[in-house]
Formats: C-alpha cells, sequence, structure tokens
C-alpha cells in the first residue's frame, strides 16, 4: 500500500493532465474522526498570483518524481477552510501528543489509500518523550491522543523543516492563513534574518501582531536586520512610544539610518529610500563592484547598479559622482576603476520627491533604481522599483483575495 508523509508535500509542483504546471503544494486538508484515521480531503495548492485554492484527493492520480498530477479541471475560487476541517501540516505538526502514556511531539503524518478512492492519515511519527534529540517512531493513528486538544505552545520546529526551502514571500503566505496563535508561535521559532524576511512580506497589520507578540529585546534584534526602509515603515503602524521603545534598544548604528527614514513622509522619496544600496569610491575596480553585486542577499533591483560617491561610502556619503550601471561593467576589463564608468546624464532626485514623481524619473530613464541626494550633493539613499511598486499598488494588496 502506498504511504505519503504530508511534510514532504509542501512546495511541491501541482501539474495539469496537459503538463502545465499550475502551482505548488502548500498543505493537507484532513477532518479529524477522533480515534479513527482521519479522512484527507485534498490539497492547500498555491496559484499565481498568490492564490490558494483547494484540489480535492480525488482528482489527483499520480504523487511521484516531485510532482503531483490531477485530472479534469482546478476550481479557482479561494480555499476557505472549514470549522471540521484541519492543515495537517500547519496545524498538526509539533503538536504534543501521548502514545499510551509516553509524551512526544508530531514530526510528520502518514496518508495511505486502504480502500480507493479514500484516502486516511494512517500512521504518526513522533519523537518521544520532551527533548529534541529523542528517539523517533511510526505509530498507528489509533495509538495516538491529544490531536483535539487545543495547546498553548506548540512550537514550529517541524513545520519550519517542511517549509525550509520556501522563499520569504510564500512563507509569509502560509502563515497569513493559519491562526493567530500559530502565525505567532511559527514566527517567534524563526531566526531573526529569516524572520525579518518575512515580515517584509506580511501586510501590515500582521507585521504589527507578529511584532507586538516578540518581547522587546528580541522585536528589536529582529527589527535591526531588517532593510531600514522596512523597519520605518513597520515603525511607523505602531505607537509612537513603543515605536521609540524598540528604536532606543536597536544598535544606534542600525537605529540611525531608521529615525533618519521616519523624519519623511511616507509617500515621498525619502520615505521609500532604503539607505543601504552598493555605494563605492571612484577608485574602486569593476573586480570589486561585481564583488559587491554578486553577494546573494543583494535584491535583484539593488544589484543592476553601483552608486559611485566621494568617501564616505555608508549614507550620507561625501560628493555623489553618478550610477555605474552593471551592464556597463560586465563588458569592462576587471582592472578598470569604476569612477571613468560612471554614467552622469542621469540626475539623481531630491528626498521631498512624491510617489508620482519618482515613478515618472524610474520610467523615463528606464532604471530599477533612483539615486537620492541632498542639498549638499551627498547620496542618501535609493528608490527602487519594488519600492515605488508596493506603494502604487492598494495598501492590502499583501492580503488574500478572491
Amino acid at each position: 500500500m502506498e504511504r505519503i508523509f504530508v511534510a514532504r508535500l509542501a512546495g511541491l509542483a501541482v501539474f495539469d493532465p496537459a503538463g502545465d504546471k499550475i502551482g505548488r503544494i502548500r498543505d493537507v486538508v484532513v477532518a479529524l474522526r477522533g480515534p479513527l484515521p482521519p479522512r484527507v480531503h485534498g490539497y492547500v495548492v498555491e496559484v499565481q498570483p498568490r492564490r490558494r485554492v483547494f484540489l480535492p484527493v480525488t482528482r489527483v492520480i499520480s504523487v511521484e518524481a516531485g510532482a503531483v498530477i490531477f485530472t479534469g479541471r482546478l476550481n479557482l475560487r479561494r480555499f476557505e477552510q472549514r470549522e471540521s476541517e484541519t492543515l495537517a501540516i500547519g496545524e498538526l505538526l509539533d503538536l504534543k501528543i501521548t502514545v499510551g502514556e509516553e509524551p512526544g511531539t508530531v514530526l510528520d503524518l502518514a496518508m495511505e489509500q486502504p480502500d480507493p478512492p479514500d484516502w486516511l492519515i494512517t500512521k504518526v511519527a513522533f519523537r518521544r518523550g520532551t527533548r529534541r534529540r529523542g528517539e523517533t517512531t511510526v505509530v498507528d493513528w489509533g495509538q495516538v491522543s491529544g490531536f483535539e486538544v487545543a495547546q498553548k505552545d506548540q512550537g514550529a520546529q517541524s513545520l519550519l523543516a517542511a517549509f525550509d526551502a520556501m522563499r520569504p514571500a510564500d512563507l509569509a503566505g502560509v502563515l497569513q492563513e493559519l491562526p493567530g496563535k500559530r502565525m505567532a508561535e511559527i514566527a517567534a521559532a524563526l531566526d531573526d534574518d529569516r524572520l525579518a524576511d518575512v515580515l517584509e512580506e506580511l501586510p501590515e497589520r500582521d507585521q504589527v501582531t507578529v511584532l507586538s507578540n516578540l518581547d522587546d529585546e528580541r522585536a528589536a534584534d529582529v527589527l535591526e536586520h531588517m532593510g531600514p526602509d522596512d523597519a520605518a515603515d513597520l515603525l511607523q503602524e505602531l505607537p509612537p512610544d513603543q515605536a521609540e521603545s524598540l528604536l532606543a534598544l536597536m544598535i544606534p548604528e542600525e537605529a540611525d539610518p531608521v529615525r533618519r527614514l521616519l523624519g519623511y513622509a511616507e509617500d515621498t522619496a525619502g520615505g521609500m529610500m532604503t539607505t543601504e544600496p552598493v555605494i563605492l569610491p571612484p577608485n574602486a575596480t569593476v573586480a570589486e563592484a561585481l564583488a559587491r553585486l554578486r553577494n546573494r542577499e543583494q535584491p535583484p533591483s539593488i544589484a543592476a547598479q553601483v552608486f559611485v560617491a566621494r568617501p564616505p561610502t555608508e549614507t550620507p556619503t561625501g560628493r555623489y559622482l553618478g550610477i555605474a550601471h552593471i551592464q556597463r561593467l560586465l563588458r569592462e576589463p576587471s582592472f578598470a576603476l569604476i569612477g571613468s564608468l560612471v554614467d552622469g546624464s542621469v540626475d539623481p532626485i531630491r528626498p521631498e520627491f512624491y510617489l508620482p514623481e519618482v515613478a515618472s524619473y524610474l520610467a523615463t530613464y528606464n532604471l530599477v533604481a533612483a539615486p537620492v541626494i541632498d542639498e549638499d550633493g551627498r547620496l542618501i539613499g535609493a528608490v527602487t522599483v519594488d519600492d515605488v511598486l508596493d506603494h502604487l499598488l492598494p495598501e492590502d494588496w499583501r492580503e488574500r483575495h478572491d
């Protein structure tokens, strides 16, 4: 009898009968039935643009070679979880359970098809005891108790392992679909850097919820890992006294650029810009510039150009000189100095420019980032095209809608 562990389904590509990829598995929908094995209703599939729909398990004809293939047509109506349904990955992994009288933690669940076309959750993989390195055992569903008991602290280790390869935007989408308690547990279990990336992809309401569930020291640490522009946007959603308290807990070097950004109106270049573009002095070489741009942590919009300025090369810099575009850098010898490759034909913008002016500037010059200078000609940041899109789209664009 075929046995499929549900955590391994997370992120699998879903293909229609014609072989076209239509989305990815995000969860498995089951109905708990007490001591009886839960019945599998189907899968939550994420299709573009970031919509979660329901795929009945009876439509699936194959789960193999890292892909799920279904037959028939997929209903694109947004998935809405019923009261009688449970998300196997999002809500059952990491639960504290007992097997006989022995405590344990759920690591995974196995589904089987004892009587086609029905699928049931028949096995539970759990870690014995209460320690993270306890022995792992697989037992029948009927031997386990505790699945229908509300738990104060469920943990999130197994769920995060299932979604380890997910992009931050996709993990943010998963969190949005979970109850507030579960979302807070998962967020708290992420390391600071990963949580910062995910927070940047959440709607403002959920950002505030997650941050408010962290203690102040942890919240300040996470804000330090966020881009200064994103951290400033989030702090603007908090009560002023709470925002100031968190700023005071941040490392001064991380808090200072955030404070500067908070001084600008949200819909201006100053309010949208990042204070951490790639900046080099004119005597840096092409090899040095490309090494900075190759950093995998650089977003594509930031890695499309180097801003050239006199030292210091942290914002606010010395006198701004211009942009060295990556296309030009790729065509020049590695020893060439970037000061000789500067495009000085594009004038920088001022921080008081409003959103329509910034959008028009990027469109006119076909740029993905605009340099922002102060009245003294110093580079103080850069507005990227993704920052502009964030402000052009409706405020609730990160929310899930039909």
